[in-house]
C-alpha cells in the first residue's frame, strides 16, 4: 500500500506542470460564462498584419509589376509556341513519340500501359484540353528542374546557404498554395501563367532536396579519385560529382513532374482556360459527376504515365558514377523515325490526324442517370449515415459533447448528474495512471477528456497555448517549446484562432479515422500477401489521384457540408498511414519473430509484444505524414463548403487579398510545421 502511495507521490511530483495547467484550466472554464474574452481571444489584442501584408504587397507590385508582366509575356510565348505545337500535331504523332520514349524507359511493359492510357484519353474526347495541360507541365518543368538544381547544389556547396534554403522549402511546401496563388496572380495577372509559375513555385522544393541528398550521397573515394588524377573543379563537377547524384537527381524530376502537373490542376481555379483542370472544375460546379468522372479520370492517367515514365528512367540510372538512363542515338533515330512515319500516315488518312468525333465514348450520361438510381434507392440511408457522423463524431468534437448531446440530436440530455459521472470516470483513470506509475496516460486520458466534452472550439486559448508549448518543452526542449508558441501564439494575436479551431477539429477527426482504418489495412497488408498485392494499387491510384478528383464522388453522393470534406480527406490522408505500417511491420527482423516464437509467443502476443514495438518508429512516420496530408487537404475541402483556415484562403483568393491569404496560409503553415516538429520528437524518443 505504501509503495503505491510514494508511487503516486512521484508521479504528481513530476507531472506538477500538467496538474497547474488544469488547475487553471478549471478555473478558466468556471469563468467563461462571465468573461467571454477566456474562450475568444479579444479584438483588442491582435495586430493588423494583414493591412500591413496588403500595404507592403501593394508598394512591392507597383514597382515590380512592370518586370514581372514582361516575364510574363514571355512565358505565355514560350507556352503559347509549346500549345500550339501539342494541339496541331496529328495525335498519331504524339501517340508516337509517347510510345517511343515509353519504350526506352520501361520496355514493352511500359508502352502497353502508355497505349491504354493515351486510348482512353483519346476516346473520352478530351485530347485538346489534356494536350493544354501538358503543354504547361511541359513548360513548368524545365523551369523547376533548372530552378530546384541551382538552389539543391548551392545547398550542398555553402552551409550558411542551407540554413537559409531548407526553412525556405519547409514554408513553399506547407504554405498551402491557394495563399501564394494571390500575389502571383497581382504581379502576373491572369491566365495560364498563374498556374505556370505557381507550378514552377510548388514543384521545385524535391528536386532541391533530392539534388542536396545526391550531391551529399557522394563517396569521398570517388572526389579524392578526382583530384588525383588532376581534375579541375569544373571537371570533377561534370565528370565525377553530377553523374554520381544523377540517380538521385533522376528521383527529383520523377518527384517534381508529379508536384507540376497537381499544381496544374489547382492553379485552374484561377487561371483556368481549356485545360483538363478547367473541365473538372466547371463540370464539378454544374453537379455533373459523369463529365467530372470522365475528365477527372483523363488527369489519373496523364498522372500515372507521367509517373511511371520518369520513374521508368529513373530507375535505369545504376548508383555508379554513370549516366545511366539518359536516351542513346539509337532512340533518336527510332523516334524521328516513328515521328516521320506517323507524320506520313495521318497525311494519307485524315482519321489519324484529327481523332474521328464517331470513336468519341463518353458515358457520362448513363454514370449520371446511374448516379440518380442509386440517390433514389439508397439516398435515405447514405442521408443517415451522413447524420449520424454529424451528430455523433463531428458535432461532438466540434462543439463537444456538452453542447451536442441535446434530445434533438441525441434524443437525450446531459444532465448535472451524467456531467459529473464523466468526469468522476476521467478522474479515476487518471487517478489509475498516477497509481501504477504511468502518469503520461494519466494526463492524456484528462487532455482527450476535456477535448471531447468541450470541444475544438470550446476551449480556453490560454489552456490550448499552455498545452503546446508544455508539450513541447517535455517532448523536445526550449526550442521546440518556443516554436509551439510562437505558433500558437501567431493564431491569437492575427484573429484567425476559431477558424484555426476549426480546422483541428476537422482534421482531427480525418486522422483518428486514418489511424484506425489505415492501421488494420496495413496490418492486414502486412499479414498477407494476397492482400497486400490488392491494397497496393488503390494506393497507387489515391496517391496520383489529384486533390480535386477526390472531391467528386463524395461532393456528388453526400453534398456540400463538412462530412463530404471529411470523407475526401480522409481518401487521400489514408494512404501514408496503411503504407509505412505494412512497411513497419514487414521490416521487423526475423531473428525477432524466430525469438518470439521460440519463447512460446502466441500469435497475439508475437504481434503485441515482437512486432508492433519493432514497428513504431515507422508507424509513426505514416502518422506525421497523415497529419500533414490532412492539413494539405484543408483548402481544398473549402471548395465543398467547410469552414476553417482552408475557406479564408479560399475567399482570399476570390478577392484577391493578397493578406488575408497569406497570413491564413502562414498560419496553416506554422500548424502543420509544430506538429511535424513535436512527431518528429516522439519519433526520435521512440528510437
Amino acid at each position: 500500500m505504501n509503495r503505491a502511495v510514494n508511487r503516486t507521490i512521484r508521479s504528481a511530483v513530476t507531472a506538477w506542470p500538467w496538474l497547474a495547467l488544469f488547475a487553471l484550466s478549471a478555473i478558466l472554464v468556471l469563468m467563461r460564462q462571465s468573461s467571454p474574452a477566456i474562450l475568444t481571444y479579444p479584438d483588442g489584442w491582435t495586430v493588423p498584419l494583414v493591412d500591413w501584408t496588403n500595404v507592403a504587397a501593394d508598394w512591392i507590385v507597383e514597382r515590380a509589376q512592370p518586370f514581372f508582366r514582361g516575364l510574363a509575356r514571355g512565358l505565355d510565348a514560350a507556352f503559347s509556341l509549346v500549345q500550339y505545337v501539342l494541339t496541331t500535331l496529328p495525335w498519331i504523332c504524339t501517340c508516337a513519340i509517347v510510345l517511343v520514349i515509353s519504350w526506352q524507359g520501361g520496355g514493352r511493359k511500359l508502352a502497353l500501359i502508355a497505349t491504354v492510357g493515351l486510348l482512353y484519353i483519346l476516346m473520352s474526347g478530351y485530347w485538346i484540353e489534356a494536350m493544354n495541360t501538358l503543354s504547361l507541365v511541359l513548360v513548368a518543368l524545365p523551369l523547376a528542374v533548372g530552378i530546384g538544381f541551382g538552389f539543391g547544389y548551392l545547398a550542398f556547396r555553402s552551409r550558411r546557404a542551407r540554413w537559409i534554403v531548407m526553412p525556405v522549402l519547409d514554408l513553399m511546401q506547407t504554405v498551402p498554395a491557394f495563399a501564394y496563388l494571390i500575389p502571383i496572380l497581382l504581379l502576373f495577372g491572369f491566365g495560364p501563367v498563374v498556374g505556370l509559375v505557381a507550378s514552377v513555385i510548388f514543384a521545385a522544393p524535391p528536386m532541391v532536396r533530392n539534388t542536396a541528398l545526391g550531391f551529399q550521397s557522394i563517396p569521398p573515394a570517388i572526389l579524392e579519385s578526382a583530384r588525383m588524377s588532376g581534375c579541375t573543379g569544373w571537371q570533377r563537377f561534370l565528370w565525377a560529382e553530377i553523374p554520381t547524384a544523377w540517380r538521385q537527381m533522376l528521383i527529383g524530376i520523377n518527384q517534381t513532374t508529379m508536384a507540376t502537373l497537381s499544381m496544374v490542376i489547382i492553379a485552374a481555379i484561377i487561371g483556368g482556360f481549356e485545360d483538363i483542370g478547367w473541365e473538372v472544375l466547371s463540370s464539378m460546379r454544374k453537379a455533373q459527376f459523369g463529365q467530372s468522372l470522365m475528365s477527372g479520370l483523363v488527369i489519373v492517367v496523364m498522372a500515372i504515365l507521367l509517373d511511371r515514365i520518369t520513374a521508368a528512367y529513373a530507375a535505369r540510372a545504376l548508383p555508379t558514377a554513370s549516366f545511366a538512363g539518359l536516351p542513346t542515338a539509337r532512340f533518336f533515330a527510332v523516334l524521328a523515325i516513328a515521328t516521320l512515319a506517323a507524320m506520313g500516315a495521318a497525311a494519307l488518312l485524315p482519321g489519324l490526324w484529327l481523332w474521328p468525333e464517331w470513336a468519341v465514348w463518353s458515358p457520362a450520361q448513363d454514370i449520371n442517370s446511374a448516379v440518380e438510381t442509386l440517390l433514389v434507392h439508397y439516398g435515405k440511408a447514405m442521408a443517415a449515415l451522413k447524420n449520424g457522423v454529424l451528430y455523433y463524431v463531428l458535432l461532438p468534437v466540434k462543439i463537444g459533447l456538452e453542447r451536442a448531446i441535446v434530445p434533438f440530436t441525441w434524443g437525450v440530455t446531459f444532465t448535472p448528474a451524467a456531467k459529473a459521472a464523466y468526469w468522476a470516470f476521467a478522474g479515476l483513470a487518471c487517478l489509475v495512471g498516477f497509481a501504477t506509475g504511468a502518469w503520461r496516460a494519466g494526463i492524456a486520458v484528462v487532455v482527450l477528456a476535456a477535448f471531447v466534452f468541450f470541444g475544438a472550439t470550446g476551449l480556453p486559448w490560454v489552456s490550448v497555448l499552455g498545452f503546446a508549448v508544455l508539450l513541447s518543452w517535455q517532448l523536445g526542449g526550449w526550442r521546440l517549446a518556443a516554436f509551439a508558441g510562437g505558433a500558437t501564439a501567431f493564431l491569437l494575436i492575427n484573429g484567425i484562432w476559431s477558424q484555426a479551431m476549426l480546422s483541428v477539429y476537422l482534421c482531427s477527426v480525418a486522422v483518428l479515422i486514418c489511424v484506425v482504418l489505415g492501421g488494420l489495412l496495413g496490418i492486414w497488408g502486412a499479414s498477407s500477401k494476397m492482400v497486400s498485392a490488392m491494397i497496393r494499387p488503390v494506393n497507387d491510384m489515391l496517391q496520383t489521384l489529384p486533390q480535386f478528383v477526390l472531391l467528386i464522388p463524395a461532393l456528388m453522393l453526400f453534398q456540400v457540408g463538412d462530412f463530404t470534406a471529411l470523407l475526401a480527406i480522409v481518401a487521400y490522408a489514408i494512404v501514408p498511414m496503411i503504407r509505412y505500417t505494412e512497411f513497419g511491420l514487414r521490416s521487423v527482423p526475423g531473428t525477432l519473430i524466430d525469438a518470439g516464437i521460440s519463447a512460446g509467443c502466441s500469435p497475439w502476443q508475437l504481434f503485441w509484444q515482437v512486432r508492433l514495438p519493432q514497428a513504431k518508429p515507422q508507424i509513426l512516420v505514416g502518422l506525421n505524414q497523415t497529419v500533414l496530408y490532412a492539413l494539405g487537404m484543408l483548402v481544398i475541402a473549402a471548395l465543398v463548403g467547410t469552414t476553417g483556415l482552408g475557406q479564408l484562403i479560399f475567399l482570399a483568393l476570390g478577392s484577391a487579398d493578397a493578406g488575408a491569404g497569406l497570413v491564413a496560409g502562414l498560419g496553416m503553415a506554422l500548424l502543420a510545421m509544430m506538429v511535424d516538429r513535436i512527431l518528429q520528437a516522439v519519433m526520435r524518443r521512440q528510437r
